[in-house]
């Protein structure tokens, strides 16, 4: 959530910022500007007739010390009628109040300087490429073929347990998948991020704190009854686990891994781009997550940038990094690189991580803070990145590393999987 300061300091400014965004709704920050000014108004009124209340309660006992007790009625007449005028203070405050909250979480994250211009996905920019694409072997099939070949994922029977795009894993892909999960949390925890298994559900302040409610209601599994949602990643219970905090600045940076299954309705998609393992309802991932101080939070997205690079580098898997222009960055971040991986088979790029900075967006929502050395209370930084989502990663494994002997496994999962290919 933008801080109201923000708009204030400069709200041409932010405008500016918001169309580089492709943000419409440009009006709602003078609406926010106008409720927040009517707060202020009603926050003197209601402060000013509390404090002739409290000025006038004490008028009260010096007079019934002085054995004045007309004076001292009257008075308690005065207090009455003063009181009875902060209750509509208080309720009209109250609603405006909701009013600039509701106004005010409409307005996504300010872009950074450094985000490209661009109106979509056509306009991100490739910042480099990494890897070596394959020359794959006559007759190379693409990973749903592979799939039914090794008998790896059971899509049918997944969807007969539940629907399509819940994929069922066994045997050899079952594995696999462990193997990948463990490498991930070890490959982050070795590089300093403390290992955390979170809950799979959060409730609506959980989902609030980091944005997806309520800008991203439609895209998440709800359980009415209970108000829980079922976690698009874990990045929501993970920076959650903060909330409300002031953390002491000896504790920070901290940094967070965690595994967990993630669940999008992703109603809508259709076609050859969600075919196998493109795209699913339910599906693994490792995520990694900073709070940080804010003069630290771009060195902290430049270096969890540079770890999941040599994750994927250690993968043996063709990439390439793309800096998300404007128009495409999601509601919340302020700024975002994108991991794609070549898939050979498919002969197209597979998004397989985003790496973002929230600067205070997130921890304005979810008040997570720390005293700087003067001791004052200052709002922290928060960033999260994909390390790694599976889905993709294991397509671009499979269709990469085809052979006539078999799929072969990279190196550095070897120890994890127990051999060196994947065998029918």
């Amino acid at each position: 959530m933008l801080q109201i300061a923000q708009l204030r300091n400069d709200p041409e400014g932010v405008k500016i910022k918001l169309q580089k965004k492709r943000f419409k709704e440009l009006g709602l920050v003078d609406e926010v500007l106008r409720l927040d000014d009517q707060r202020k108004k009603l926050q003197l009124e209601f402060d000013n007739t509390q404090s002739q209340v409290n000025s006038a309660s004490k008028e009260i006992g010096m007079l019934m010390g002085k054995g004045q007790k007309e004076e001292a009625e009257a008075k308690k007449s005065e207090v009455a009628t003063l009181k009875a005028a902060l209750q509509p203070i208080q309720d009209q405050l109250r609603q405006v109040e909701e009013s600039l909250q509701s106004e005010l979480v409409k307005l996504p994250n300010l872009p950074s300087d450094k985000v490209p211009e661009g109106v979509d996905l056509n306009d991100n920019v490739v910042v480099r490429e990494g890897g070596v694409k394959p020359n794959l072997p006559a007759g190379a099939k693409p990973h749903w073929d592979l799939i039914r070949e090794y008998d790896i994922i059971d899509f049918e029977t997944g969807a007969k347990i539940t629907g399509s795009g819940f994929p069922l894993y066994k045997g050899q892909g079952a594995k696999l998948q462990r193997a990948l999960i463990q490498y991930f949390l070890d490959f982050n925890t070795a590089a300093g991020y403390t290992e955390y298994l979170p809950p799979f559900m959060v409730n609506e302040d959980s989902a609030y704190g980091t944005g997806q409610l309520p800008d991203k209601e439609g895209q998440m599994y709800h359980m009415p009854a209970d108000k829980f949602y079922m976690i698009p990643t874990s990045e929501v219970p993970v920076t959650n686990i903060y909330r409300d905090q002031i953390i002491k600045e000896s504790e920070l940076p901290i940094r967070m891994t965690a595994y967990s299954p993630c669940f999008r309705r992703e109603a809508g998609s259709f076609g050859k781009d969600v075919r196998g393992l493109n795209r699913v309802h339910q599906f693994d991932k490792v995520e990694i997550v900073q709070i940080v101080k804010p003069a630290d939070s771009e060195a902290a997205h430049a270096q969890m940038v540079e770890h999941v690079e040599r994750l994927l580098q250690s993968l043996e898997l063709p990439y390439r990094i793309l800096a998300l222009c404007g128009g495409d960055m999601s509601f919340t971040s302020a700024i975002t690189y994108d991991f794609e991986v070549y898939s050979a088979a498919q002969k197209r790029w597979l998004e397989v991580s985003s790496v973002s900075n929230f600067e205070a967006y997130q921890t304005n929502r979810m008040k997570i803070r720390y005293k700087d050395e003067k001791g004052k209370t200052q709002l922290l930084h928060s960033l999260n990145g994909s390390s790694l989502a599976l889905p993709r990663i294991v397509a671009c494994l499979l269709e990469n590393n085809q052979t006539k002997q078999g799929i072969r496994i990279p190196e550095a999962v070897r120890g994890y999987f127990g051999k060196e290919w994947l065998a029918q």
